[in-house]
């Protein structure tokens, strides 16, 4: 590929400060209290509702209230009267369904008025990420509170207001239970719990639909960047390593270095003995020790590298042990990939023994970063690198052979991942054929392969990407954001497998982020060379691209670059980089 590269140095780089404390009096009154004392990392934003989407035939008078500017405040009186929902024997409970417009992560908030009874009335509540799983009953087609309470009781307070939650939702129903209680509602509002953090990571091209997955993409782990790196704001708000490598890399294309990521390595490491696999999985024991890499490629903190050196040993000698004299792995534990590959074992025993050699690899450089003697280790990688298996069809599989070297690119992106376009690829190992696509040169596949996948989940009113995701499902089926149609499948409830079927199903999983990450890598060209990017490879790939302009992370400031593809289809760069960044071109 022919570049022209214009390269400047010398951007400033811009921090934020913190000089927020404890309130001087509990420092005074209580110090042993304060000394114990930690400030959360994440901030509060209040969200009003967008529309009133259904409400029952009968109980309900004012809704439209619930849309009105929101003071925050109840009074001694309201300049408005305010939405009441009554229940009754004839009719049942009364109630509405709130959308607020975009998927959320924390709690909602109701604002009650003084009323003649100061008995708590009761009130259900309901969340959804999609409008069907608001209006769902628990047990049906997989409506639960796993993880996080989405449909329970509770009672309101007179003259007051109460938060609800946490949970992952768009959408909240509100029913009124008792015939002799009605609900008043001043107010309603979401309460957005998140890190407010600077977004120094940016992708625009010139293609719109790309640019709106990027930043959907980008939203789907901001929202999972709590105090640890969730994989799901509703199911699954805990730490799964595995599912943190897409999550990670799109941390560093978006946000750079933020404390979540090791604070989530470090306790699942703390929590698991090397003798035993990370989330009882082998191969997210070894995506521990590639986020490791990458992070270290991407932050160079040499400290923290120093901090993971005894477990960082121990893992690599198990893991170079259950390499046979015939270089075939013999991993025992859950035998993982992604679901739609566990029904494929012989594709996930071809994707395990190349995960094993990406991962011997990387743990021998990290061990010579850390001055060891890393042989044994080298040896039990060339051994497995030699055992190529057949991935039987599986995209998943496959993919991680041409990214460990197993296998060339451009007959793997013949053979198995181009056919079927985006058949046989999960929203997780996504990123991975994404990957193994652009290895091979094959960026216009890579695009349209996002474009059909990732988009489609758009086009069905999503704002977060999901658990898991597959095109047939899209036949007959409605909107997230709509209730479905006499005669429609529900696309959320009627769908999902394995872990999560119907309405368990997540629809805001981190590790459904690869197209930002890869976007970033691969169009724009991002490739860290050294530790800290201190050597950063800009290798721009536009496809059929006409343009792509945007910004990576570095510990120094954000590399930019605009790239343009000339009349004579040579591609223009212009590469403003921070002091102390090389850049290589290409």
């Amino acid at each position: 590929m022919n570049l022209d590269n214009k390269i400047s140095h010398g951007l400033a780089v811009s921090g934020l400060s913190d000089n927020l404390t404890l309130p001087r009096a509990l420092t005074a009154l209580s110090p042993e209290l304060a000394a114990h004392v930690h400030r959360s990392p994440l901030s509060e934003f209040f969200v009003p509702p967008t529309r009133i989407l259904w409400q029952s035939p009968a109980g309900v008078a004012h809704a439209e209230r619930l849309l009105a500017p929101s003071s925050g405040q109840i009074g001694l009186s309201e300049p408005v009267p305010p939405c009441t929902l009554t229940a009754s024997a004839a009719h049942g409970p009364a109630g509405v369904l709130i959308d607020f417009g975009c998927e959320l992560h924390g709690y909602v908030e109701l604002f009650c008025p003084g009323r003649e009874n100061k008995a708590a009335p009761p009130l259900r509540v309901r969340f959804g990420e999609s409008a069907s799983e608001a209006m769902s009953e628990s047990g049906v087609k997989g409506a639960q509170n796993d993880h996080a309470l989405r449909d329970f009781t509770t009672g309101l307070p007179w003259m007051g207001k109460i938060r609800v939650g946490p949970s992952g939702f768009r959408f909240v129903r509100l029913d009124a239970l008792d015939p002799a209680q009605p609900v008043t509602l001043a107010e309603v509002r979401a309460v957005l719990v998140i890190r407010d953090l600077p977004q120094p990571g940016a992708f625009r091209c010139s293609d719109e639909r790309l640019n709106r997955i990027w930043e959907t993409g980008a939203y789907t782990v901001h929202l999972n960047l709590q105090e640890y790196l969730w994989d799901g704001i509703k199911r699954d708000r805990l730490v799964w390593i595995g599912d943190m490598h897409p999550e990670t890399s799109t941390v560093n294309a978006v946000f750079g270095g933020i404390d979540a990521v090791p604070r989530s390595l470090d306790l699942t490491r703390d929590r698991t003995p090397a003798d035993q696999w990370m989330n009882g999985i082998s191969s997210y024991s070894m995506w521990w020790v590639l986020i490791q890499e990458q992070w270290w490629l991407h932050h160079g903190d040499r400290a923290y590298l120093g901090q993971q050196a005894p477990y960082l040993r121990a893992l690599l000698a198990k893991l170079a042990s259950l390499v046979g004299h015939d270089g075939h792995e013999k991993l025992d534990g859950w035998r993982f990939l992604d679901w739609p590959s566990s029904t494929n074992p012989v594709g996930v025993t071809a994707g395990v023994q190349a995960l094993l050699v990406l991962t011997l690899d990387a743990g021998g450089r990290l061990l010579r970063e850390l001055g060891d003697d890393a042989g044994s280790i080298a040896a039990a990688a060339d051994r497995a690198r030699a055992v190529v298996l057949d991935a039987n069809g599986s995209k998943s599989g496959a993919a991680l052979q041409v990214l460990s070297g197993q296998r060339n690119a451009r007959e793997v992106a013949a053979q198995i991942l181009k056919p079927g376009g985006a058949s046989g690829v999960s929203t997780f190992y996504g990123y991975y054929v994404l990957c193994a696509l652009g290895r091979a040169g094959e960026i216009g596949a890579a695009l349209e392969l996002i474009r059909t996948y990732w988009g489609a989940m758009l086009d069905r009113g999503a704002t977060t990407f999901w658990e898991d995701f597959n095109l047939e499902w899209l036949d007959g089926s409605s909107r997230i954001d709509e209730l479905p149609a006499p005669g429609q499948k529900d696309l959320h409830g009627d769908y999902g497998a394995y872990c999560y079927e119907g309405f368990r199903h997540s629809l805001c999983h981190g590790w459904a982020s690869g197209p930002t990450a890869w976007l970033s890598e691969y169009v724009l060209g991002f490739q860290p060379l050294a530790p800290g990017c201190s050597r950063l490879r800009v290798a721009p790939q536009l496809g059929e691209l006409d343009w792509a302009e945007g910004a990576y992370p570095t510990p120094r400031g954000p590399v930019k670059v605009r790239h343009e593809r000339g009349a004579d289809g040579r591609i223009v760069s212009e590469i403003q980089a921070p002091d102390g960044i090389e850049i290589v071109c290409g």
